[in-house]
């Protein structure tokens, strides 16, 4: 069932790919979070990087896994 999931096609692709895509970009943008006032934008609350690295690592949970039960 897991691996129907991991292997659903979205425009060709399958889901595993975007959600990994999806992973790293969220994952950047909390790296950046903290490096964005060195530049002049602090329009961004830091309690925001808080929110953003644990939505990135649940993404990064969720595509390890839906990695993992593909080969189970």
């Amino acid at each position: 069932m897991l691996q129907d999931i991991s292997y659903y096609l979205i425009f060709g692709r399958p889901l595993i790919f975007y959600l990994g895509i999806i992973t790293f970009c969220s994952f950047m943008v909390t790296a950046s979070i903290p490096v964005l006032p060195r530049y002049g934008i602090t329009k961004i609350p830091f309690p925001w990087h808080m929110r953003m690295a644990g939505l990135s690592i649940a993404l990064g949970l969720l595509h390890g896994a839906l990695g993992i039960a593909a080969y189970m």
